[in-house]
């Protein structure tokens, strides 16, 4: 089958099976988690210690391994688990990946269903289902089961499945799936009300005048006549709601029951009842023609359609953010090929393409410009409002639009690689992560059916033997619990708002990966923020140089840039820039040394020099007490400065000052308005990093001054022992440490690296309001989650009392199961409304 060759991560040559080795079974597995050989050696060992293994070798070249074990001692599962609680994942290669898109799955426990339906299979492992972004993921062996065979089981659970193809445009067909599916419900909600109006019309007639009923269906007159009108006008009612009775029996057959099944009961007992009228008025007994109970049926059938059909509309409009996103991928590419210029469809691009955009077009893919300059609208992948100057060697974002000039550029990123894809799987994995506090309504949902079941039964019983009400009394009770419950409400209450919440990140340059990190962030009280990059633009410049000898200014610099050009370091080019500005001739620097944290040293005709910290001159021996004024005097004006000497004395020193964002000081203050202590860490001294903090807002007191790198993470897990909730602002990679310890990391001026992995937030833009922004759509998406989950748990709470009869006894009231359809249908959709409002939030 087709499919099979396309969802297989490994060559054929991998797939083989188990086969057995002198008594024993090999087995191949490919392995994730191992970032080092020390990791392989873990894992060998944590696979020879399983008992019943003869032999296991892990290749780390290839992140694969080979186990031969006894069957009769051991098992692949006990394999795979041991190993797993080392940290590493084995994935058996006799199995594939694969994914469904699946229509229809409307809450968590419609995706358990469908995990079910797959988990029945032996040959089907690791099902991951999620219903806000409508896919199941799994492990398949095709020995054992097909695709087709899996799709069927999920499709005969009541739910579409779309198999996923590798490198197909699965958002179109999914589009277009949903569409036809919203059209079908739009057909079937029609035919439903159509038919269900008259009946309700000859019900309620029939209730409170015969007048207003035609003669030739007069009840009086003619009661089997007017029971069969009912009866054949209920019929297309009941064909409408087919799929109440199919998915909903068989899901209660399974024990897995769902919406559809209350819904299939409830009114399957309506219209059950109805035949039974009818039957007794053939036999003459003509006391039912006033409770034939159809319009019950049907009108039930009317509103809770017309509810779903709502709801699926209503629920298209939570996930458009990714569905905006995908949308503004380009769909062709002109291409230089053997000299001439070739449209081609994006997806056959490849790195090293050069491609032409004219002004007015859309970047394919991520790339480089070797050609032309022009001005670039990245907004709707940065936030960015104002078009961006671009020129040879800069970067271009594929899905941005060329605004100006004509160019060329190398691709160096395409298909699932760039950025907007790495964004879009970004926002698809938060959607489908859940979120802490869901946890209650999880644990809920997972026995709300069987209990609301149970409450129906009791309850009919109560009222019919022990109160010793009418049988149709007891039915009208028993129905109305079955179709007021709204397990629906439940399972939409956090995903929603997740889906709108990261959704409008991502329309804002801010990217959240999880759920969880979703609601952390509205906890942090305090937060850590790195100087270089992020209070400041991480662009030091030249500020100044003195000569305490004969030396002059710019003898000075020149003589420290020969030595600073062979450092990366941010300070040193800095100083090379500004050499190289003023046309300054440098020497050659031979026996150059980095010393770490301290400064550089090189050789210059013989002389040995050094440029650096204080702590260096201190080491070197060299004395500057008598200019520590001039100094501290250039630190507290926020400059960084550096001595330069050779080994005899001080010869002069050289400021360097990085420049402020202009946002920097207004994020503080918002920060601290919404109750967040600002601290800043920097490597800088402590008077330069004190004057900088001052500068934006930040107390003396909250400063963490020469911190080397690797000691950030520390500071983070101090406030923490503090009982903080720590957040850490950083560039994601020398802050990497500091951001995992964090209890949220937030990895700010990504640009097109959005795939960083110590980060719980990437902020696109370098821009620190937006670290604020992140933080108030935490606070604002957790209110909204609380509110959803409030409403669905006092409808349910509420409801399912007052549909048992409780207020009977006390005030004569009995919930109409056709108004039990209706609040059930409204509490969905009052669910999802909230979660929509989230869209209009200001930050």
């Amino acid at each position: 089958m087709k499919h099979e060759h396309q969802h297989h991560n490994h060559t054929e040559e991998a797939l083989t099976k188990a086969k057995p080795v002198f008594g024993l079974t090999k087995k191949r597995y490919k392995i994730t988690g191992m970032h080092c050989a020390s990791c392989a050696v873990t894992t060998e060992k944590a696979l020879q210690d399983v008992a019943g293994v003869k032999t296991a070798h892990v290749n780390y070249a290839n992140n694969s391994c080979e186990v031969d074990f006894d069957e009769s001692i051991t098992s692949p599962a006990e394999i795979e688990t041991t190993v797993a609680n080392t940290g590493y994942t084995l994935l058996d290669e006799d199995y594939l990946d694969a994914e469904f898109k699946v229509i229809g799955m409307g809450s968590d426990h419609c995706a358990g269903v469908v995990k079910d339906a797959l988990e029945a299979f032996s040959g089907v492992k690791n099902v991951d289902t999620n219903f806000a972004n409508a896919y199941a993921k799994f492990s398949y062996n095709p020995s054992a089961v097909s695709l087709d065979e899996l799709k069927k089981a999920v499709d005969k659970a009541g739910y579409e499945a779309i198999i996923v193809e590798e490198g197909e445009d699965i958002y179109e067909k999914e589009k277009k799936a949903k569409e036809r599916e919203i059209k079908i419900l739009k057909t079937k909600t029609a035919v439903a009300a159509v038919f269900s109006l008259p009946i309700l019309y000859l019900a309620m007639s029939e209730l409170i005048s015969e007048s207003l009923i035609p003669g030739f269906l007069n009840p009086s007159e003619f009661p089997l006549r007017f029971a069969l009108t009912q009866l054949v006008l209920s019929i297309p009612v009941v064909v409408a709601g087919y799929k109440f009775y199919t998915v909903g029996f068989y899901n209660l057959w399974k024990r897995t029951p769902n919406m559809d099944s209350l819904i299939g009961l409830g009114t399957a007992a309506a219209y059950l009842y109805g035949l039974y009228a009818v039957y007794a008025i053939i036999g003459g007994d003509y006391s039912f023609v006033k409770n034939l109970y159809f319009e019950t049926a049907g009108v039930i059938i009317a509103l809770i359609l017309l509810g779903k059909y709502l709801e699926e509309a209503t629920k298209g409009k939570t996930s458009e953010a990714i569905r905006k996103l995908m949308d503004l991928a380009a769909k062709t590419a002109t291409v230089v090929r053997d000299g001439k210029e070739v449209e081609v469809p994006i997806e056959d691009l490849v790195v090293g393409d050069v491609i032409v955009v004219r002004p007015g077009e859309k970047i394919a893919v991520d790339g480089e410009i070797v050609e032309g300059t022009t001005s670039i609208d990245e907004s709707m992948i940065t936030g960015e409002s104002v078009p961006v100057d671009k020129k040879a060697g800069d970067a271009v974002i594929g899905a941005t639009i060329n605004k100006s000039g004509a160019i060329k550029f190398k691709a160096l990123k395409v298909g699932k690689d760039t950025a907007l894809a790495q964004i879009i799987k970004l926002i698809q994995e938060a959607q489908g992560s859940k979120a802490p506090i869901a946890r209650l309504a999880d644990i809920v949902s997972g026995y709300f059916v069987w209990a609301v079941i149970v409450i129906a039964l009791v309850s009919f019983a109560v009222w019919f033997w022990l109160a010793g009400s009418t049988f149709l009394f007891a039915l009208t009770i028993l129905i109305t619990v079955l179709i007021i419950a709204c397990p629906c409400a439940l399972g939409l209450a956090t995903p929603t708002s997740i889906m709108v919440g990261t959704g409008l990140g991502a329309e804002n340059g801010i990217l959240i990966k999880s759920a969880k990190a979703l609601e952390q962030a509205q906890k942090i009280n305090a937060l850590i923020l790195d100087k270089t990059g992020t209070i400041t633009k991480g662009e030091p410049a030249f500020t100044g140089a003195e000569s305490f000898t004969d030396l002059s200014e710019e003898e000075l610099v020149a003589l420290a840039s020969a030595i600073e050009k062979n450092s990366k370091h941010p300070l040193a080019e800095a100083i090379v820039k500004y050499a190289k500005e003023k046309e300054m001739t440098l020497k050659d620097v031979s026996k150059f040394e980095e010393i770490p944290g301290h400064g550089l040293s090189g050789t210059i005709n013989g002389t040995v020099y050094y440029i650096g910290t204080r702590k260096l001159m201190k080491e070197k021996g060299i004395s500057y007490e008598d200019k520590l004024k001039n100094i501290e005097t250039l630190e507290e004006e926020g400059n960084t400065v550096m001595l330069f000497a050779d080994r005899e004395k001080l010869l002069g020193i050289i400021s360097v000052a990085d420049t402020m964002k202009e946002s920097s000081a207004s994020a503080i203050e918002r920060l601290r308005k919404e109750n967040i202590e600002v601290f800043m860490i920097t490597g800088d001294n402590e008077r330069t990093a004190k004057a900088i903090a001052t500068q934006v807002g930040i107390g003396p007191e909250n400063v963490y001054a020469q911190v080397l790198p690797e000691d950030k993470a520390n500071h983070v897990k101090a406030l923490q022992e503090k009982g903080l909730n720590v957040g850490m602002v950083g560039d994601g990679i020398n802050d990497a440490p500091a951001l995992t310890q964090a209890d949220i990391g937030i990895a700010i001026g990504a640009g097109t690296d959005v795939a960083i992995e110590s980060a719980d937030i990437v902020l696109i833009k370098s821009d620190l309001l937006d670290a604020v922004t992140a933080i108030k759509l935490s606070r604002a998406t957790m209110r909204n989650i609380k509110q959803n989950l409030f409403l669905a748990f006092v409808y349910n709470t509420a409801g399912i009392p007052v549909a048992a009869g409780l207020l009977f006894p006390f005030f004569g009231f009995l919930l109409s199961p056709i108004i039990a359809a209706g609040a059930m249908a409204a509490s969905s959709i009052s669910v999802l409304l909230n979660a929509l409002r989230l869209k209009r939030a200001k930050f």
